[in-house]
Formats: structure tokens, C-alpha cells, sequence
């Protein structure tokens, strides 16, 4: 049975991180390798962003995004965004993003954050029960989104 570790993205995840987004989003735009590096390098270098990865003896399973997002209200505290949330489809169905998501939850709180949002499709009920499984809440707030043409 492979050991099976939560932790913060470094440098040398780059690749494996690639491979789960061509899963989530593959029909996003290609990126040359130098596009992929140089923003892979400052993602890993801003304090504001987290990549939280679910590590299984050096295999890249699953993985979600948390970023942070300074503010004037709520006494200056941040809220954090959960974007990017994916599990390999060989990894599926064994609790992988929820506890990728739960480590990125507990991390905002560790951080000071007010509140953590995360937006998903309308269309993907199995994501919300997932989501609403570590305690994020529907109902609430409502999302807003656009997108250039």
C-alpha cells in the first residue's frame, strides 16, 4: 500500500502538477516549458499562494490551489480562494481531494484568513458533495464570474 502524504508543491513538482491540470482543463492553451517554469517559480515564491498536492510515494494523485487575497475589511484579515482542485483518475474515489481541500482550509485558518471561497461549475453535483463534505456551505454568498470573449 503506497504511503500517502499531504504537503505544500516544490520546485521539482512541476511535471506532475502539469499532468493533473491536463486532466482537469485539457483543452486549455499549451505552455512552452519556459511560460510553465517561469510561472511555476513565482507561484512557488508568493506567500499569498499555496499549491497543497496529495503525494503518494512520489506520485502527484491530487492537488488543489489556495490563494490568498488581502483586504481593508473585516479587520484587515485575508480571505483565501480554493481554485484547481483535481484528482488523477487513478487516484478517484479514495477521499484524495478532500483531503487535499481540508489541509488547504486549515492552512487559510492558520493564516489569518476570515474566509475561504471556492467556485465550481454549476453542472458538478458529486464536486459539491465533496465540497460541502469539509464543511464549505452552499447558500451563503452567490459567484460571479466573467470571462474575456
Amino acid at each position: 500500500m503506497p504511503i500517502m502524504q499531504i504537503r505544500t508543491a516544490k520546485k521539482d513538482d512541476l511535471a506532475q502538477i502539469l499532468q493533473l491540470y491536463d486532466e482537469l482543463r485539457p483543452n486549455d492553451p499549451l505552455l512552452t516549458p519556459e511560460q510553465a517554469q517561469t510561472t511555476w517559480q513565482n507561484m512557488l515564491h508568493d506567500d499569498r499562494t499555496d499549491i497543497i498536492v496529495a503525494d503518494m510515494d512520489g506520485k502527484l494523485a491530487s492537488t488543489c490551489s489556495l490563494t490568498l487575497n488581502l483586504t481593508l475589511t473585516n479587520g484587515a484579515k485575508p480571505f483565501a480562494m480554493i481554485e484547481h482542485v483535481v484528482t488523477s483518475a487513478d487516484f478517484r474515489r479514495q477521499g484524495l481531494s478532500q483531503k487535499v481541500i481540508d489541509s488547504a482550509i486549515k492552512l487559510a485558518w492558520q493564516k489569518g484568513c476570515y474566509k475561504v471561497m471556492l467556485l465550481s461549475g454549476e453542472q458538478l453535483k458529486g464536486a459539491h458533495q465533496l465540497y460541502r463534505s469539509v464543511g464549505l456551505k452552499d447558500g451563503i454568498e452567490r459567484g460571479f464570474v466573467i470571462k474575456p470573449d
